[in-house]
């Protein structure tokens, strides 16, 4: 009967070994488990702070897309307006040529009446 005292302490011994080194796994299985959880909450954390730096980001770059395409608008508004001036201004320009060349025409056939009217009173 001593032998299996013996026996059974042996197992007992093993037995309890076998649950520590158990709970030794278990325990540094948590540890990680802890960590990594911790790692995840950080992780979530900075995913929330950068999902509302996006949506700021995107909400400026839309209100700049916006003011640009505005300014692109105006530009090509004031451009057109801008080559209708300088048409006018051409055209303008040789209306004037024109009836600037008209009057002087106008002013040598003057002149050469009156210079052929002041002969024949000479005569």
């Amino acid at each position: 009967m001593s032998q299996q005292g013996a026996a059974l302490q042996t197992y007992n011994n093993e037995l309890v070994k076998c649950i520590e080194d158990l709970c030794s796994k278990r325990d540094e299985l948590n540890r990680q488990i802890l960590l990594e959880e911790e790692e995840k909450h950080k992780l979530q954390n900075d995913i929330r702070i950068l999902t509302e730096k996006l949506a700021r980001v995107n909400e400026n770059l839309a209100r700049k897309m916006a003011s640009r395409n505005e300014f692109d608008k105006t530009i090509a508004e004031t451009e057109a307006a801008y080559m209708k001036i300088l048409e006018s201004s051409q055209t303008l320009l040789n209306v004037l040529k024109r009836e600037a060349g008209n009057l002087n025409k106008a002013s040598e056939l003057r002149g050469s009446m009156g210079n052929a009217q002041h002969r024949s009173e000479e005569h």
